[in-house]
């Protein structure tokens, strides 16, 4: 059997690989381009794939091909269609990031929401040796707790998050078109989710419901206070209408784990 690492290096040089020699003939590209993805995968039984665009322009030379198996959650990047039409398999790893990235969601929030930026930066240019009080009140911030946090994609990551803001004495909405109400969670239509929430994350996969969906419309809906958070997917945000927003002070802030 012959295995195909198109992109090994964007999982990182920490992790052991040597696992997958026993399983069959292993050959590792560090990053593969789209050009150079149909010369490389024409003898494959298996690929693994991180990033790399697997459809009938990168794969259609791979005539043995079985198996593509995603080094990650997000499978955005596959043509199903294409895969399914040709009987080739393709497996993820779910739930390999839920604690990673529920960690990221609230590293970025603290940044923001407490102005440790600003807040470094005065002590470290001297400003806070040199005042004449030893509290400076420039930039102001608020507890989570009371606030009202708002959840794009209640899957695990995002229950997770939930569970945490809460712990944080947030009170956590969520908005899920089209789906059945999760318990113990409280399910308001997006607009409300909107108009009410003080923090807003994204933890949705990229699809035809969820691409641009966070618009010139959407932010416009935003607090001036609120602080919005994409840890979901690139294009689920129309990114030019957020820096609008930003520059604009339709909200106060974004932090943002993945971009177009």
């Amino acid at each position: 059997m012959k295995i195909v690492f198109l992109d090994a290096k964007t999982i990182g040089d920490d992790i052991d690989l040597s696992g997958f020699d026993s399983l069959g003939e292993v050959t590792k590209y560090n990053f593969t381009t789209p050009e150079e993805a149909p010369e490389r995968v024409k003898d494959a039984d298996v690929l693994i794939i991180n990033k790399v665009p697997i459809n009938e322009n990168t794969v259609g030379t791979a005539k043995n091909l079985k198996l593509v198996c995603v080094t990650a959650t997000g499978t955005n990047n596959l043509d199903k269609d294409y895969l399914d039409s040709h009987k080739i398999a393709w497996r993820n790893v779910a739930g390999y990031s839920t604690e990673t990235v529920t960690q990221h969601t609230f590293a970025m929030l603290f940044y923001l929401l407490e102005k440790l930026r600003y807040y470094d930066d005065y002590v470290k240019d001297g400003n806070y040796i040199n005042d004449t009080s030893f509290t400076h009140f420039a930039e102001h911030f608020s507890e989570i707790n009371g606030k009202t946090w708002g959840i794009i994609g209640l899957g695990a990551i995002g229950r997770r998050v939930a569970q945490i803001a809460r712990a944080f004495g947030a009170n956590v909405i969520y908005s899920a078109s089209g789906r059945p109400a999760q318990d113990g969670y409280t399910q308001v239509d997006f607009n409300t989710l909107l108009t009410t929430s003080d923090i807003i994350s994204v933890h949705a996969p990229l699809n035809e419901h969820t691409e641009n969906l966070l618009d010139k419309c959407a932010f416009a809906k935003m607090k001036e206070t609120c602080i919005f958070l994409n840890l979901g997917r690139g294009p689920i945000v129309v990114e030019q209408d957020l820096y609008d927003a930003l520059v604009n002070g339709e909200i106060a802030a974004a932090g943002l784990d993945v971009l177009s």
